[in-house]
């Protein structure tokens, strides 16, 4: 059975359901969230999404992202798919929201309330390959660097919350 997206207004009030293939097909407003880890040296562990994915194959992102399922916390999906993507268990603390809505070449809208979750783990990943390709600690000098020279490689979410993810960042 095919897992249902949480349908949100824009003040994350559950307004409905929907199947993932409907909801990014009309461009439905959903729940998600994003996990950004650090380690000790500040530096930001990435993944690049398994080059199969249904949009943005292959692209870097941050370190976890998906959807609650209904009755499920953003806290506990965030946990769930950390283990089921990156094979890392860790504290998660809530830092913001944001909302953004992009257009994907194959013709599908990606529209997310994402809940941003910041980890702190030493730990190395040990990666589902279903769903990420590979796995790269940043430091930020580096990690901007790389999205200068190559801003196509990075996720458009990825993009839209940097900005407010390095005002957040350890030091």
């Amino acid at each position: 059975m095919e897992e249902k997206l949480i349908l949100v207004n824009e003040l994350d009030q559950q307004i409905g359901t929907s199947t993932k293939e409907e909801a990014h097909k009309k461009g439905y407003l959903h729940r998600a969230f994003s996990i950004f880890l650090f380690n000790k040296k500040g530096e930001l562990l990435l993944q690049q999404r398994a080059l199969h994915k249904y949009h943005s194959p292959g692209l870097w992102s941050n370190t976890c992202c998906s959807h609650p399922r209904e009755n499920e916390s953003t806290y506990s999906a965030a946990n769930r798919r950390l283990m089921e993507e990156m094979g890392i268990t860790c504290a998660l603390e809530k830092q913001f929201d944001f909302i953004y809505r992009t257009n994907f070449d194959n013709g599908l809208i990606e529209h997310e309330f994402d809940h941003v979750y910041f980890g702190y783990c030493n730990e190395l990943p040990n990666i589902n390959k279903d769903e990420v390709a590979a796995w790269d600690y940043y430091s930020v000098s580096k990690l901007e660097q790389k999205m200068t020279e190559n801003p196509e490689q990075f996720t458009y979410w990825f993009k839209a919350c940097y900005g407010k993810v390095k005002q957040l960042m350890p030091n």
